[in-house]
């Protein structure tokens, strides 16, 4: 399929009220940017930590907080506006959101105690996790599974950039202006894409696929989708894979710059290197997609995914090959991670045309209780050396693999099974 054809945007489902254009580019640079609300959100500032601890005059952990309160926002946030776009559409709830996250950032930037700067993370999470669900259930609304599987490896290219571009523009940003400037730069942003929703993005879940559900029957659809086994099946390794990578992101910098002594310059590059390779596999997925079913490139990425992962600790136990080796290995890790990732979501969001926003909710809360997990277990179990990281990722890849294989193998049954009833013989 050429490039011009997978990224026009045609009703799906056969609707014929839906908006026929053919955005190119445009279409998935937006959608990306509004899903890295939650990447920049948390790592633009970053490097002012200290500063906004000293100026607020922060005690313990409390700058922590503004971290965890902004995460809590967009897990909460993300069950809250998902049905809500399945009721109202895509668009509405995306300006909104646009607007709440501006407003929110800018209140930040006045912030003048810990407290208020913690209430206005939590409130621009809220707001951030609008366009996070949204972009996800845009894509849903607009492509199949298979194609679906390449735009969400396209929008992993602009996500990507984000946390690996993020941190160096918030110490720009710092260097010429003082913290506040780094919120001012968020609030900018969601105007521009606010902006370019009202412009560019057209509205791809019609009236006439909206739910009409009362308000009160959303924990009802959550409850049903959590016990489909077409849900779980595939949103566990989805949530599992970034959990991987929140346990990695948690330890990288005490055991890359502490235990194995790398410089700053060192680590950052090193760092971003791994996400270049996340980000590279992702591109790589859309080229196998046009020749491998989503499912076999999913098989085959998990399986890789579990052998570097169990390598990990023995690595990590026997100290064969330093840190040379120890590298590669996450290298490799994360980089099918990127297959794993964009194959998976499709396979979550397919069953679920006329409800993409609550499906795409739910997977983000469990993606974000996942990571958050991930990240405490490494914390907690911390003892200056790299076990507790490889032991946890070998922990995530093993129960991703698992659970990926025996999905697939039901299914394969199923499918076996309906085309015996067919009359037809099985593949």
């Amino acid at each position: 399929m050429a490039s011009d054809q997978l990224l026009t945007l045609a009703p799906s489902h056969g609707e014929e009220d839906a908006r026929s254009v053919s955005p190119g580019l445009r279409f998935i640079i937006l959608l990306g940017l509004l899903d890295a609300f939650g990447p920049l959100g948390i790592d633009m500032y970053l490097p002012a930590f200290p500063q906004i601890e000293r100026d607020l005059k922060a005690q313990g952990g409390a700058m922590q907080l503004t971290l965890s309160f902004f995460l809590a926002g967009l897990a909460i946030g993300q069950l809250i506006c998902g049905p809500i776009s399945d009721r109202l559409g895509r668009r509405k709830p995306l300006l909104w959101g646009c607007a709440a996250f501006a407003v929110a950032s800018v209140t930040c930037a006045f912030a003048r105690s810990i407290e208020s700067l913690i209430l206005a993370r939590f409130v621009m999470g809220l707001a951030g996790a609008t366009g996070m669900v949204i972009a996800r259930a845009i894509v849903r609304d607009s492509f199949e599974e298979a194609d679906s599987s390449r735009i969400y490896s396209m929008l992993m290219l602009v996500i990507g950039i984000a946390p690996v571009l993020a941190p160096s523009v918030g110490g720009w940003l710092m260097r010429v202006g003082s913290w506040g400037s780094i919120f001012w730069a968020l609030a900018g942003f969601a105007c521009l894409c606010g902006i370019a929703v009202a412009v560019d993005l057209p509205e791809t879940h019609p009236p006439s696929r909206r739910t009409r559900d009362s308000i009160g029957s959303i924990g009802r659809r959550y409850a049903s989708m959590i016990v489909d086994r077409k849900f779980v099946g595939y949103a566990a390794p989805v949530s599992l894979a970034l959990g991987l990578i929140f346990a990695y992101v948690a330890s990288a910098p005490s055991l890359f710059m502490q235990f194995y002594g790398l410089s700053p310059a060192a680590f950052s590059l090193l760092f971003a290197s791994n996400a270049i390779g996340l980000i590279g596999a992702a591109q790589v997925n859309r080229w196998l997609t046009r020749h491998y079913d989503t499912h076999t490139i999913l098989r085959a990425a998990s399986l890789g995914n579990l052998v570097a992962a169990l390598l990990l600790p023995v690595l990590a136990w026997t100290g064969i090959g330093g840190f040379p080796a120890f590298f590669a290995d996450i290298f490799l890790c994360l980089m099918t991670v990127g297959l794993i990732l964009p194959n998976a979501t499709a396979a979550v969001m397919a069953p679920f045309p006329h409800q993409a926003g609550a499906a795409s909710a739910l997977l983000g809360m469990l993606q974000f209780t996942v990571g958050a997990a991930t990240g405490a277990i490494v914390g907690i179990f911390h003892d200056g050396t790299n076990r507790p990281m490889a032991l946890t990722i070998a922990g995530c890849a093993a129960t991703s693999a698992i659970i990926t294989i025996l999905v697939e193998r039901r299914n394969s049954a199923v499918e076996d099974r309906a085309l015996r009833l067919l009359g037809q013989p099985a593949e």
